[in-house]
């Protein structure tokens, strides 16, 4: 009981500390975003939202800078200034936010953005597992391997997870009649868009898979559609 004594009490950390993001996030959420009014973009979630059955699709600005969109634990969506901002400058469609919207949405529905939260006190005791083991077979730099070897799958997790927010949102934006070609437009954009943005690299890009990939995965699904239409 005594060797796993670390373990379970990198799990009770774990517990802990997911509390506490939870309540520091919901908090710092509350705190820096309004709902968004803007009868454009209201026009294309009015879309989706007839589409899901749903009375309406609230959205929330988040009052950061960096162009990026955020599904929360709590199932509400956000996208932040920076990326509104981008929008009413003419460089971001109605249709592109839409699919951005139409993403966080899959997050939710799929059950990732709460997934992700709760996971968290898994990882931190997993972490602590790996270090164990690797310290013992590597000391000294194996608490490193260990963490480098966590991140690598953990990255892994949330490729797959976007992959499949991307396909549920483009089912959605199919489905609604927005198309899938804002979806993709958006993705060719985004790269330029984050470089004019001090060269920070947004949330949007950590552990993401590459825009080409991903555009690729919506042109098989743009395909097998197109199949069945013509069947």
């Amino acid at each position: 009981m005594i060797r796993f004594a670390p373990i379970l009490l990198a799990l009770l950390v774990g517990i802990v500390m997911y509390r506490f993001s939870v309540w520091r996030t919901h908090r710092m959420l509350d705190e820096n975003s309004t709902e968004l009014a803007d009868p454009e973009l209201e026009s294309w979630t009015r879309k989706m939202a007839r589409s899901l059955d749903l009375p309406r699709i609230p959205v929330f600005i988040y009052e950061i800078d960096p162009v990026n969109g955020l599904a929360a634990p709590d199932g509400r969506i956000f996208i932040t200034r920076g990326f509104y901002r981008k929008f009413k400058e003419g460089q971001v469609t109605g249709e592109e936010m839409a699919s951005v919207i139409a993403h966080e949405l899959g997050h939710v529905a799929l059950g990732h953005a709460r997934r992700r939260s709760i996971d968290f006190s898994g990882q931190n005791a997993m972490r602590t597992a790996l270090a164990m083991v690797f310290s013992r077979i590597i000391p000294v730099i194996g608490p490193w391997i260990a963490g480098m070897v966590m991140n690598l799958l953990l990255a892994r997790l949330s490729r797959d997870d976007e992959y499949e927010a991307d396909a549920w949102a483009a089912a959605l934006l199919h489905k609604s009649g927005i198309g899938v070609a804002h979806q993709k437009s958006l993705f060719s954009k985004l790269e330029a868009l984050t470089k004019s943005n001090a060269g920070a690299m947004p949330a949007w890009f950590l552990s993401h898979p590459k825009t080409d990939q991903r555009i690729k995965a919506l042109e098989k699904l743009e395909a097998r559609w197109s199949r069945v239409d013509q069947a």
